[in-house]
């Protein structure tokens, strides 16, 4: 049987499955996230290997703190809400339509499918679904081509603690992805680049599918006048060298006033060697994600410095034969002729820009599509509601990196080119649930007063209920 007709055969396995449970308990909700958690926390060191293979180099604390602590944190947060979340929501009913009732009912939407990306393998595969199954429905699961090891190990542990008609996983090249996101899913959530989300986006369509589509961009961080670079050079510094830069809310550039840049370098280069003393020998920074990755993030360096972009490098190391660690770089001098200003770094490469004015930034923000974070330093908080109020973006984390993330009652996801939709929490349980609307009519009713033939009472009535004026 070839990849795309085991996909279909399992969609069908899981909407007949669906058809004859369209509303699973409590109790069955919490046994299949029971044995996710499960799942995680005995493959966990397995995991930790397996990304590491595929990364040439992985931290273990950074994926125990990236993936394994962040998901262990969501899942027992759901568990403990569910019962809540799922209860029916009583809403006012309009005075006409009383002594009616309205309800909002929380249903499954059937069968959801998810394709997680090759940066947090694990976190992002895991998390949605959760949300996933935490709504009711069943899931079936596309992992990255680009982490072998752990996308095979991943879909043995899935099929060894659920049954296909449950919760499925699935590997294999683009032409599989194109098969699974071509499946006439009743959701479908992406995790990946702007440029791949567009086509996923399209092959949904065809079915109109609805999408959530996490993505990325190039997030910028504001440095304002009123900032204690000191205290911040070494959260920016770890925000953005945190698994190598190949975090999708990662910093990509900072904006920094032009009487501050020369401080600001010193004190990101020694809070960077402060936090990372070596980087090849070091078993605390990862490498780039194979040759692959390497090998663009060293063209963005090459056609940044033959543009004229001065780039600081933090070491000297020579590159280790087999290694695909990259050693972090500040660049300045940066423009928009350059690739590293076009597109998404996912790198420990860190673009520096001046500004005269704090509109300035918020100008050269707004001028480019909307970022997936974005990250503001300083003390002057009327500066800071300045800038929120005057720029959109996924999320925003104020005098600090990425940590908006991990805040489990709040959604995450972007907007515009960096995504659509949200999930994180409860969040995640809307997202993939159907709020059905109920409404549900009085014996003693007296909606009859608005039937015809009308006459002079009808004008009295809507005026008295002010729906003429």
């Amino acid at each position: 049987m070839s990849p795309e007709e085991q996909l279909r055969k399992t969609l069908a396995l899981q909407q007949n499955a669906f058809k004859t449970e369209m509303n699973p308990s409590l109790s069955m909700r919490l046994d299949r996230l029971n044995r996710l958690e499960r799942m995680v926390s005995e493959h966990a060191d397995a995991f930790a290997n397996a990304i590491s293979k595929d990364f040439g180099h992985r931290s273990e604390i950074e994926t125990i703190i990236g993936e394994i602590s962040g998901f262990n944190e969501e899942i027992r947060n759901i568990k403990r809400k569910l019962s809540s979340w799922m209860k029916p929501e009583r809403v006012t009913t309009g005075l006409l339509y009383l002594p009616g009732r309205s309800r909002i009912l929380r249903q499954p939407l059937g069968v959801t499918g998810i394709i997680s990306p090759w940066n947090y393998p694990l976190l992002l595969a895991v998390m949605p679904a959760a949300g996933a199954i935490a709504a009711g429905n069943r899931v079936m699961l596309k992992v990255s081509e680009h982490s072998p090891a752990f996308s095979e190990l991943f879909c043995k542990a899935v099929s060894s603690f659920f049954g296909d008609d449950e919760f499925a996983a699935f590997s294999g090249g683009s032409e599989v992805g194109k098969a699974f996101a071509s499946l006439p899913f009743d959701h479908l959530l992406f995790t990946g680049s702007t440029q791949t989300g567009r086509a996923v986006a399209e092959a949904a369509a065809k079915n109109l599918t609805p999408v959530t589509l996490e993505l990325g961009g190039k997030s910028p961080l504001i440095i304002d006048e009123s900032c204690n670079l000191s205290q911040a050079a070494e959260k920016i510094a770890w925000g953005k060298l945190f698994n190598a830069g190949q975090t999708c809310i990662a910093p990509d550039y900072i904006l920094v006033p032009e009487n501050k840049l020369d401080i600001l370098l010193d004190k990101l280069q020694a809070a960077m060697k402060k936090l990372y003393p070596s980087f090849m020998d070091n078993p605390d920074y990862s490498s780039a994600a194979g040759e692959r990755q390497l090998k663009r993030l060293n063209s963005l360096l090459e056609d940044a410095e033959s543009k004229g972009a001065k780039i600081i490098r933090l070491s000297d190391e020579k590159q280790l034969s087999g290694s695909f660690k990259i050693i972090p770089a500040i660049l300045c001098n940066v423009n928009e002729n350059m690739k590293i200003m076009q597109e998404e770094i996912f790198g420990p490469l860190l673009p520096v820009m001046t500004y005269g004015k704090l509109d300035e930034a918020i100008e050269y923000i707004n001028a480019h599509e909307r970022p997936l974070a974005l990250y503001f330093f300083g003390e002057n908080m009327k500066n800071c509601r300045h800038v929120l109020k005057s720029t959109i973006s996924g999320g925003v984390t104020v005098n600090d990196t990425i940590l908006h993330i991990a805040q489990k009652n709040l959604p995450f996801g972007g907007v515009g080119a960096s995504g659509m939709g949200h999930y994180h929490g409860k969040h995640g349980f809307l997202r993939f649930s159907k709020e059905r609307s109920v409404f549900i009519q009085s014996r003693f009713a007296g909606v009859k007063m608005l039937y015809p033939p009308y006459g002079k009472h009808i004008r009295k009535l809507l005026k008295a209920l002010s729906f003429l004026t």
